[in-house]
Formats: C-alpha cells, sequence, structure tokens
C-alpha cells in the first residue's frame, strides 16, 4: 500500500520519535535515513522543536550529532536571537496555537494559565511563536512530528491534543494514521493498542 506521506516527511517523523526516545544509535540512524531524502532546512527545524517536546538535552545531542552526519556549519545568525521580537512571537504564537488547536484554543489558554501564567506565556510565546511559527517548515509536517514524538515518548494527553492539531493544522486522517504508522517500532508495546483506539475516537472511526 502507497504511503500518502512523502519519503521526505516519513524520514522526518521518524526522526523525530528517535530524538524524543530513543537512545544515540537510533537517533544516528535516523538522522542518516532523513538527511538522504529530507532537506536539510526540515531537519534542523526539526531539531529546533525537539527542544519544546524532548527537553535541551536531547535537542542539543541531536544537533551535535547532525552537525556531525551533514557536515552543515551552524548559522551566522537566527532570528529567534533577537530579543526585540518578543511582540512578533507573541502574536505569531496566538494565531499558530489557535489553528493547532481550533475549538479547543480558548479552554486551552485558561487552563494552562490556571496551572502557572509563565507556563501560558512561555507556551504562546516561545513554543508556538518563536518556535512552532518559523517558516522553514510548514505547520502540518511540525504538527505530524509532533504526533510522532508524544507517541514515542508516552505522552498521552499531549498525544491526544496533537492528534487533533495535527487534523486542524490540514493533514489528512490517512497521513495522520501513516505517521502512527511509520514509527510503530518506536512506541512502547504496551501503548500502542490504546494508541491506536485514541486516534479511532479522535478521527471518528
Amino acid at each position: 500500500m502507497v504511503s500518502p506521506l512523502d519519503e521526505a516527511t516519513v524520514a522526518l517523523v521518524r526522526a523525530a520519535a528517535a530524538l524524543s526516545a530513543s537512545g544515540e544509535d537510533a537517533i544516528r540512524e535516523a538522522l542518516e535515513q532523513t538527511r538522504a531524502v529530507t532537506p536539510a532546512a526540515w531537519i534542523e527545524e526539526l531539531l529546533l522543536q525537539t527542544y519544546l517536546f524532548a527537553g535541551f538535552p536531547r535537542a542539543l545531542n541531536g544537533m551535535r550529532m547532525w552537525r556531525r552526519i551533514s557536515g552543515r556549519p551552524a548559522p551566522a545568525e537566527d532570528r529567534a536571537a533577537a530579543h526585540g521580537n518578543h511582540q512578533a512571537w507573541t502574536r505569531d504564537g496566538e494565531r499558530t496555537c489557535a489553528v493547532v488547536y481550533g475549538p479547543f484554543y480558548e479552554p486551552l489558554r485558561r487552563n494552562i494559565e490556571a496551572l502557572h501564567p509563565a507556563l501560558d506565556a512561555w507556551m504562546i510565546t516561545d513554543g508556538y511563536g518563536k518556535v512552532l511559527s518559523r517558516p522553514e517548515l510548514d505547520l502540518k509536517r511540525r504538527e505530524l512530528c509532533v504526533v510522532a514524538t508524544c507517541a514515542a515518548s508516552g505522552q498521552d494527553r499531549q498525544l491526544h491534543s496533537h492528534l487533533h492539531g495535527a487534523l486542524h493544522a490540514g493533514a489528512s486522517r490517512d497521513e495522520v494514521t501513516a505517521t502512527l504508522e511509520a514509527v510503530a517500532d518506536f512506541i512502547r508495546p504496551d501503548d500502542v493498542d490504546r494508541y491506536w483506539h485514541l486516534w479511532a475516537k479522535v478521527s471518528g472511526k
């Protein structure tokens, strides 16, 4: 059966899963496979957004490994270092988060603020604004990568949200299904059936 995802995206979501939950050998293999078929700019954006969902240690180690594998130097500068962009990041973050969460956006904001106002501010300005609104990788592929990351790392609540988010960002049901299939070997055996049931509920099937 032909996957609804192109080869570059399949490799990218597999790299996302490896970066979030695997050891160095698996990450190296995934990055090498991704390098062969996926635009380098997409890979670097995946590595940057990894810190949001898997933490700085995995993002740093992944980027270090990518530099060695690819031979690409880091850019001389990046707009993320310009602290004067705070208002623009907040505006972009509100827009992007509203796309991902759709009708759940306002309840999300209230729920996160109730946990801690700083988490709400960081989620919008840093997460959805500074990182996930970057134009070098489209939001649909970003969300498919987040689905892969959450599934591989056992983050049930976030997986539920981002299964919806991938659909809101323009992914088809078949593309989300193909993402879960592509990363099935990274998902803990005890989680597999539960995640398929969750996806069936989200997708209405």
